[in-house]
């Protein structure tokens, strides 16, 4: 009897033990961007950077509104970590130790949950105060667009109809659609938090993860382009990846580490 009990001891232990393994091994996976998303959704220095940037895009909208345009002017936006907040998404990769698939995003789209970023609200509103079009150019799919402009509408957003969304249909690359705005808009000013909102020429990332780049167009930021703070996931994640999808972690890991720059 004692043996038994002795042995049912262990076999508990044992089965504690292998399930906090797991459970540290299943979260660890996504522990990379853990700090990332805690200063993403709690730093002021967030807030601050969003509602600077909202400031600086209200002048350049106020300025460029006052000249002449044989056709009606827009701003051009991206959605997701530039009007609305995705955090949580991240947050849940981070507690399940899942990376993104689109069946979990769509899971996430489908709560109509996302909230609005420090003064994205208020600038859609601004913009329709004074006559100018704000155009969702988002690569959420064609798919989620209702489920988007509820989520959006229930949070306060200007411009929340049909023929104000652009989303992604065969293509990920935004151009199409950016030309397909210009037919019937003068854009003004384009945000994003991804260089790829506001032009083909940045989705060049080869040489020297595209920062060249950048610097050709420097003068063009807070003047034409707006970029917003996302250190969670983006384009730039690709060169760390030698731009491959790469599923093991271990691997993944190391290539974080060889990108790190330290003296």
């Amino acid at each position: 009897m004692k043996r038994i009990i002795i042995a049912l001891i262990t076999s508990t232990i044992i089965l504690g033990c292998t399930s906090q393994v797991k459970d540290s091994e299943h979260n660890i996976n996504q522990e990379n961007i853990t700090l990332a998303t805690i200063w993403y959704q709690s730093s002021p220095e967030m807030k601050a950077l969003y509602y600077q940037g909202f400031n600086i895009a209200k002048e350049r909208v106020v300025e460029y509104s006052k000249q002449k345009s044989s056709k009606p002017k827009a701003v051009v936006v991206d959605l997701d970590e530039t009007m609305i907040d995705n955090s949580p998404f991240q947050g849940k990769m981070i507690e399940t130790g899942k990376p993104f698939t689109p069946e979990m995003w769509g899971e996430w789209v489908a709560l109509e949950q996302a909230e609005a970023l420090p003064g994205a609200v208020e600038f859609s509103q601004f913009c329709q105060s004074v006559g100018v079009d704000v155009i969702y150019l988002s690569n959420r799919t064609v798919d989620e667009q209702d489920a988007t402009m509820r989520n959006m509408e229930k949070i306060g957003f200007a411009f929340v109809k049909p023929e104000n969304f652009f989303l992604k249909d065969t293509t990920s690359g935004k151009e199409p659609r950016r030309q397909l705005v210009s037919q019937k808009f003068d854009i003004i000013l384009l945000l994003g938090d991804n260089l790829n909102d506001f032009a083909e020429v940045f989705e060049d990332r080869t040489d020297s993860w595209g920062q060249p780049i950048v610097d050709e167009y420097r003068e063009e930021f807070g003047r034409r382009f707006i970029a917003f703070p996302n250190p969670m996931y983006g384009e730039w994640e690709k060169n760390i990846y030698n731009h491959e999808r790469i599923s093991d972690e271990d691997t993944r890991f190391k290539l974080r580490r060889k990108a790190v720059k330290a003296f």
